[in-house]
């Protein structure tokens, strides 16, 4: 089997306190000049984690769990990016890093492979308070997605137990632009919903990544999806969109994305139940399950016939 290349890249945000460093990482098979032409994959992390130990996680005995190396070694070029005030990205600006500044992140990264691959747009998936950045990207920028994947996504907060809870504390997160972590809280997101759903050494694993990068996350995106839904407008999203939810979510309520769904425009649309899956799908048992109803959508033939618009 060729090997897969993973680089590095940084590339800077312009904001009104200065420039904000931006780390990217990049993953393909074979030489760099053969990447012309192949299908670019964007993934954006979530609220607690950043990008790496999400996408490209190692797990002894469980194959595949690089989600980044499992479409790499079918033809795609993955990329990802760690958000301003996560992972190896500038953490220096006394800011709540919310959903729209995650956006920013996401049109500034986007720039950047502009730039240096000269990619226009992007099979584009996000994870919960990700789902919910690249569905704001998406909807400032359509002409950057050409597909998009949101995963436990939430749009109004209704029926989201695990919203209730977090709600309580929203003060603090007021109070404090960020909130530590610890091994404790990593594992309380795959008990707080249906433990079953994932293995142990898959946690331990998942935490020992999170935690080499990162001992406090920005509470931005907290208060956001405590207090400020909904963020994202679905008839301002306009691309190809598949909806997917995890059988156990205790953040992405059933009807609450059923309404979501149904105000997307565009026709090429779908909405899919992850059996046994909870909310951090790529660390469940049944992440390979996950990963063939992405590739199936992002694969998926262009259409003879389509009337959309008209």
């Amino acid at each position: 089997m060729t090997p897969i290349t993973g680089q590095e890249h940084w590339t800077t945000k312009k904001t009104a306190d200065g420039d904000v460093k931006l780390f990217l990482w990049e993953k393909y098979v074979g030489a760099p000049e053969d990447q012309a032409g192949k299908p670019v994959m964007l993934w954006v992390h979530g609220s607690s984690m950043a990008s790496q130990p999400t996408f490209d996680l190692t797990v002894p005995g469980r194959p595949d769990s690089s989600v980044m190396d499992w479409f790499a070694e079918r033809g795609f070029v993955c990329w990802c990016v760690d958000m301003e005030g996560y992972g190896r990205s500038d953490k220096t600006r006394d800011i709540y890093c919310d959903i729209a500044n995650g956006a920013a992140d996401l049109e500034a990264a986007t720039d950047y492979i502009y730039a240096t691959r000269g990619v226009r747009s992007f099979l584009t998936y996000g994870i919960s308070s990700g789902a919910l950045r690249a569905a704001l990207f998406a909807q400032n920028h359509p002409e950057r997605v050409s597909r998009l994947a949101l995963d436990a996504f939430v749009w109004t907060g209704e029926g989201a137990p695990t919203l209730e809870q977090r709600r309580k504390k929203l003060p603090e997160f007021i109070a404090n632009k960020r909130r530590p972590i610890d091994r404790a809280f990593v594992r309380s997101i795959f008990s707080r919903d249906h433990a079953d759903c994932a293995d142990a050494n898959t946690v331990e694993a998942f935490a020992d990544a999170i935690l080499a990068l990162d001992d406090s996350m920005p509470n931005g995106t907290y208060i956001d999806m405590c207090s400020r839904l909904p963020v994202v407008d679905p008839l301002k999203i306009t691309v190809p969109t598949v909806v997917l939810r995890g059988q156990f979510d205790g953040i992405a309520g059933f009807d609450d994305l059923l309404s979501f769904f149904k105000h997307l425009p565009h026709p090429d649309k779908q909405f899919t139940v992850l059996n046994g899956i909870s909310h951090a799908s790529f660390q469940q048992k049944n992440y390979k399950m996950v990963y063939q109803i992405l590739h199936a959508y992002f694969t998926q033939p262009a259409p003879a016939y389509t009337d959309y618009g008209h």
